[in-house]
């Protein structure tokens, strides 16, 4: 009964890297955001549940129920009302950032974007094509 407690934890520890990656990765806050309560998340309740399963113990079991439970609920909450916290007071978008969804709803004006029309191997031309004959 060795061999489940050492993949749950492991599996854990690649989520709390993955989430720890993304946090380093991510062009803004708000997605560093998203990829740190996500994964870490996930990665911590695996650990804990192989410390459970480890232990073998009820109370242990159920504590770590609870804990996980706790964890589920709060860590989302926490980061969406961090993220709308920081919206509110200016943390810009990404470039890459097609919808601002929050603005919308708020009636806050659509930000300008830049013309992505143009690739980098066909330059816009100001003049017109020549028309065909």
């Amino acid at each position: 009964m060795t061999a489940l407690p050492l993949i749950l934890a492991c599996a854990g520890v690649a989520f709390v890297f993955l989430a720890a990656l993304g946090v380093v990765r991510m062009p803004d806050l708000y997605a560093r955001m998203q990829a740190a309560s996500k994964a870490a998340t996930l990665g911590v309740a695996l650990v804990a549940v192989a410390a459970a399963v480890h232990f073998g113990d009820g109370g242990v079991t159920w504590r770590v129920v609870l804990a996980v439970l706790l964890l589920f609920v709060t860590a989302p909450v926490a980061a969406h009302a961090i993220a709308r916290a920081a919206y509110r007071s200016g943390v810009p978008l990404a470039g890459e950032a097609v919808i601002d969804e929050l603005g919308a709803s708020e009636g806050r004006p659509r930000p300008a974007r830049p013309d992505t029309s143009a690739t980098e191997t066909e330059p816009a031309s100001a003049e017109p094509p020549p028309a065909e004959p």
